[in-house]
């Protein structure tokens, strides 16, 4: 790929900080989904008559659809404009909502939560890809991606204490119906505020079978990891999924390095520095996804938390991310190069993972849960802000969205693994320890329900055992293979630097 010469910046957007608020709105309506409709799960499979075998699906539908089209999402935002999409995907997303709260029976619900998923999977990257194209100065892209890596980090957990409230004391149908007004706002002031820079779409025809085999490849990897959670990892069609992930995956890598416009480039992968991010970060959400589940049965079964007071229980781990990412991260960044936060941030965070390991029935909130929080939270928040800008680190601007994309994907399927693996192990441990305690299990009584109770925390301990380990393999990768230098503070950030594993942030756009 030949370098031509340098076009001069973009002036910046008059308008982009009222844009940020748009988007960082739209961004916390899509991570707020991802666990809100949790709590309210159990009081939807009653009123809905969801059997307990199909009641995975109100989460499944949505991970599939939202991990398959996120790679599509990102090329149409690239094609189509970021702010077309970006608006087009709040009102559908708005639509589905309204579906799901209205629903009646199953099949509306799980339809209702595949097109959420789809249209998620169009905003999600048009809104990280306009963060990239707006925020043009080192500076105040460390600001911008501050603010964006702390929703991006601490949005579960804040819809963790909504899904509480909403369900506790109004209905489990308002954890969808809240989506509506999150998406009206959103949508309506990015169709007034937001300018998308010119010459920033990439017009080349689209890449249909990239399209068909990364969708089915993706569906086929979250539904296999998804379907080794409730049937065993030896479940012929998990096995079968797995293999044809991989076939359609490696399938797909095939067409891209052959075909002249690829869905996605090769070159957005194989830079080191993004390369990087999205090992890393898909290992840390693994680590992240798994703790969330198991903190809120910890917190809900075994020491009795009602839905809203285990929400209020993550409130440190919300305040740490949000102080990592705009006071740590966002006021470092400029200083010293990415790797050097994110680095030691996924070692903090493994840290106050390593705390968690000590989990026992009686553990002290104060004492333990509390200060493993906020570490894990800091250290995340320090990590997520270079992390999600580093995402589009050198990449040409007609390339942003399907960029952005990668990021958002390598956070799903972190996710739908996270939950599945971590779960697993977590399950194994549990019987494991009922089965050298099954006398003092099958005597009933206090005694009884008390070993119940510790083989489910041994369950969870192993478990995070593993997600230390992960958070800390996190951390490795991220000091090897990231090796950009800090951005040049008052210069431009390329987010359209050239395609080498060199460009560095301060270099300025170049033409290929």
């Amino acid at each position: 790929m030949s370098k031509t010469a340098a076009t001069p910046p973009l002036a910046a957007d008059p308008s982009r900080w009222k844009a940020l608020v748009f988007i960082a709105l739209a961004q916390l309506m899509v991570v707020l989904d991802a666990t809100i409709v949790n709590i309210a799960l159990p009081s939807a499979q009653t009123d809905l008559g969801i059997s307990d075998g199909n009641r995975q699906w109100v989460i499944t539908a949505y991970a599939l659809a939202f991990g398959g089209l996120l790679l599509f999402g990102g090329r149409i935002a690239d094609k189509w404009g970021r702010k077309n999409a970006f608006v087009v995907g709040l009102i559908g997303f708005a639509l589905a909502s309204a579906l799901g709260g209205a629903a009646t029976g199953e099949a509306m619900m799980l339809g209702a939560r595949a097109l959420q998923g789809a249209f998620g999977a169009l905003l999600a990257p048009a809104a990280l890809s306009l963060l990239a194209v707006m925020f043009t100065d080192a500076k105040e892209r460390a600001k911008a991606f501050g603010i964006y890596g702390a929703i991006a980090g601490g949005g579960g957990a804040v819809g963790l204490i909504l899904g509480g409230f909403l369900t506790e004391y109004l209905n489990w149908r308002w954890t969808f119906f809240v989506n509506i007004p999150f998406a009206i706002v959103a949508a309506v002031g990015a169709w007034m505020v937001i300018r998308e820079p010119a010459g920033s779409r990439n017009r080349a025809p689209l890449d249909i079978p990239g399209v068909v085999l990364s969708t089915t490849g993706l569906v086929a990897l979250v539904y296999g990891f998804t379907r080794a959670e409730s049937a065993g990892w030896s479940n012929a069609l998990t096995v079968i999924m797995f293999v044809a992930s991989a076939l359609l995956l490696a399938a797909f890598v095939l067409v891209e390095s052959q075909v002249k416009s690829p869905l996605l480039p090769l070159r957005v992968l194989l830079e080191r520095n993004r390369g990087g991010v999205y090992l890393s970060l898909g290992l840390a959400v693994i680590a992240m996804f798994g703790l969330f589940l198991f903190l809120t049965y910890y917190l809900q079964v075994v020491k009795g938390f009602s839905p809203v007071k285990t929400g209020f229980a993550f409130l440190p781990m919300i305040a740490g991310m949000i102080v990592g990412s705009t006071q740590i991260g966002a006021r470092l960044m400029t200083r010293v190069a990415p790797r050097l936060l994110m680095g030691p941030g996924f070692l903090l965070a493994a840290v106050g993972m390593l705390l968690l390991t000590q989990l026992e029935v009686g553990s002290s909130y104060p004492a333990l849960i509390l200060p493993a929080q906020l570490l894990l939270g800091l250290g995340m928040g320090t990590a997520f802000m270079p992390a999600m800008s580093l995402a589009t680190h050198g990449v040409n601007p007609a390339d942003a969205g399907v960029a952005s994309a990668m990021v958002n994907t390598s956070q799903q399927v972190g996710g739908a693994i996270g939950t599945a693996l971590l779960n697993t192990i977590a399950a194994s441990a549990t019987t494991v320890y009922l089965t050298d305690h099954a006398a003092e299990a099958a005597a009933g009584g206090p005694a009884g329900q008390l070993i119940q109770a510790q083989a489910m925390v041994e369950g969870y301990a192993s478990a995070i055992w593993w997600a230390v380990g992960i958070l800390v393999a996190s951390s490795v990768i991220a000091l090897a293979l990231i090796n950009t230098g800090r951005p040049n503070v008052g210069g431009p950030v390329a987010s359209g630097a050239g395609e080498g594993a060199d460009a560095e942030f301060k270099v300025p756009v170049i033409a290929h």
